[in-house]
């Protein structure tokens, strides 16, 4: 087992720099996502890590070991691809105990070892069988076990699920939590999956453009995104933003919306304002709740709106509306479903709303 630790890690290809001077540390047996969109350099940063890749700069360290010049098969760790990479030709035994015989291991050892991964993910009886008399979730547990057998320090995960149906991506998600609780290994997993990365990871680090946005817990950055980027990647459906002007309102600030309505501004963005301030206002769908009689609460203030699309999800559905000029997505829960057209009372669960600033994008509470 090994920590991972990257320092001022930057990675050009010509003139181009995508890694722009990346900080990271990795605890030992912890299991660290990195998610982004396409082209933000995580699957680049995976590279560098397996040794694949060249760190321009910077230093990566697996353990108490500096890697940059060491090859990639001396650095102890095992990588797991999207595609598989698996020999057609060869049984799953034999793909599982390739890099075991490249290594001329023991025969006893080896078959010890294809045996545990083997039980770990559920290959006993398919050892003799070959790839084309797989299931793709089967297929992907022989890349997994023939990194396990392997012992490494260090797992790499690059989109290993990506090829997969939504429910076969469900049940290797489950696998892979599994895995990591029986082996206990470090693990860097790369997705661009926000779910994939909010039910597996212990933290996240959310990247743009080269750029760290965000490390957190699932938790941490879904409540508390640092910036917009953040706050619209992270969470399904994605975060509802509506620009507005922070006012002067009796007992602290109000968030006036392009509408001219005007709503309270949470209590942990007041001491952030200031009058005239440029600001945009983030609800979560879950955020937006229907009011049972159409009656407000506290914490909750009152809107009314009207169903344009609604989108049944069985015991919710998805209900677009406009707000503030803008469409917004709202959840409404149980089987009776909004009608199109049709008004609703929406209470805005005021303190959970996201305030950022409309100019850094960062946020405010």
């Amino acid at each position: 087992m090994a920590s991972v630790s990257i320092r001022h890690v930057v990675k050009r290809f010509g003139p181009v720099e995508v890694i722009h001077g990346m900080d990271l540390e990795i605890a030992d047996r912890e299991f660290v996502v990195l998610v982004g969109p396409s082209g933000c350099g995580k699957s680049t940063m995976l590279r560098m890590i397996a040794g694949l890749e060249d760190a321009t700069s910077g230093e990566i360290r697996i353990g108490d070991r500096v890697v940059n010049n060491v090859e990639p098969k001396a650095r102890n760790i095992a990588m797991v691809f999207q595609n598989y990479a698996l020999y057609p030709h060869m049984t799953v035994f034999r793909n599982i105990a390739f890099g075991l015989r490249a290594a001329k291991l023991p025969k006893p050892e080896i078959a010890k070892r294809v045996k545990d991964a083997a039980a770990i993910l559920e290959l006993d009886e398919l050892l003799e069988r070959r790839p084309a008399e797989l299931s793709g979730g089967q297929r992907q547990r022989v890349a997994m076990g023939r990194a396990i057998v392997r012992e490494p320090q260090v797992f790499l995960f690059d989109e290993p699920l990506s090829n997969l149906d939504a429910q076969l991506r469900s049940q290797m998600r489950t696998e892979i939590t599994k895995l990591h609780q029986k082996v206990q290994t470090t693990v860097i997993y790369v997705t661009h999956d926000q779910v994939e990365a909010m039910t597996l990871a212990d933290r996240i680090v959310i990247m743009r453009d080269g750029y760290i946005q965000q490390i957190g817990t699932p938790t941490e950055v879904y409540e508390q995104p640092a910036n917009m980027f953040v706050a619209r990647f992270i969470g399904s459906p994605a975060m509802n933003m509506l620009e507005a002007t922070a006012v002067t309102a009796e007992g602290g600030f109000g968030l006036r919306l392009a509408d001219g309505s005007t709503w309270p501004a949470p209590a942990g963005a007041i001491s952030k304002l200031s009058d005239g301030m440029a600001v945009v206002a983030g609800i979560r769908p879950d955020d937006l709740v229907a009011l049972p009689g159409g009656e407000a609460v506290p914490g909750q203030w009152p809107l009314d709106v009207t169903a344009t699309v609604v989108e049944p999800l069985g015991p919710e559905s998805l209900v677009y509306t406009a707000i503030g000029g803008r469409e917004v997505i709202a959840k409404s829960h149980g089987r009776t479903l909004p009608k199109e057209g049709e008004t609703l009372k929406l209470g805005l669960m005021v303190d959970h709303l996201h305030v950022f600033d409309a100019r850094s994008e960062a946020a405010l509470c």
